[in-house]
């Protein structure tokens, strides 16, 4: 692996682990505000410098989205966890203008919907580095994967998120502006970055936005992507994001050694506790 890539692997192996080091102190009573903090804090302690978007919490129907319509909705509150209730964690930190992007699925205590989410969420994480190898368009690997949602009966959530994306384009973060300065959730550098790759995606007939629309009807585009898909049943949602690597004629996850994935591994050796 080179060196760009590794420190993009990295970084994203870090904020895996401060989510999860998070989760293990969640408990009843803690606020979707003081979760987010306790990662945005953990994350500055270990280099990070600046923000793609800072951390998010979202508890109980919230990580279905429920009740969540526009962009501000999707910042924390003051919704407390309880005993059963679904979390997730999401937080996308810049160290050095390398960017990572990640969502952490949990639960406090026992919750047979939740269990089935988090199960049925490794079917796509195969799915789609599988169509993205076979070169299918974005648009055409988004449709397929609303297909197998309905197949297993539940709901697709990503389709909430700004552009409805699946997935979005993330590189190094590069610019005069100052670090660390936020509007809304999003770093400064993050939308002059963006903006710029925007337009130069537009002009070439692509889009750094992976959903279901015209604009998404081309071939992968090499590079990276964070990939996000997220599900609910009922008032229980469940997610994962992680950097999938496409090149000119192939694609792979930058790492398999992340929390869902070793999940799904000892629940495949019959391990899970």
């Amino acid at each position: 692996m080179d060196e760009g890539l590794e420190r993009f692997r990295r970084l994203q192996g870090l904020t895996y682990q401060a989510a999860e080091e998070v989760a293990a102190g969640l408990e009843p009573g803690v606020t979707e505000r003081q979760a987010a903090r306790r990662m945005r804090r953990r994350l500055a302690d270990r280099g990070v410098d600046d923000w793609f978007h800072v951390p998010f919490a979202w508890f109980g129907d919230r990580t279905a989205f429920r009740g969540i319509a526009l962009p501000h909705q999707f910042l924390p509150t003051n919704r407390r966890l309880e005993e059963g209730m679904p979390y997730i964690l999401d937080a996308a930190p810049i160290a050095d203008g390398y960017t990572a992007d990640i969502g952490y699925a949990g639960c406090l205590g026992g919750n047979e919907r939740w269990e089935r989410l988090v199960s049925d969420l490794a079917v796509y994480r195969r799915l789609i580095v599988e169509r993205v190898r076979e070169r299918r368009t974005f648009a055409d690997i988004y449709a397929e994967v609303d297909r197998q949602i309905v197949r297993h009966g539940h709901e697709n959530r990503h389709r909430k998120y700004p552009g409805r994306v699946i997935g979005h384009q993330v590189g190094r973060v590069s610019g005069r502006l100052p670090r660390n300065v936020i509007v809304g959730a999003f770093g400064v550098r993050t939308a002059q970055t963006v903006g710029r790759e925007l337009i130069k995606e537009r002009l070439q007939g692509r889009s750094t936005l992976w959903n279901g629309s015209r604009r998404s009807q081309h071939p992968p585009t090499p590079g990276l992507w964070a990939v996000e898909p997220h599900l609910a049943s009922g008032d229980v949602g469940a997610k994962f994001e992680e950097l999938l690597v496409v090149t000119e004629d192939d694609a792979y996850w930058l790492d398999d050694d992340l929390p869902h994935v070793r999940r799904w591994a000892a629940q495949a050796s019959g391990d899970l506790t």
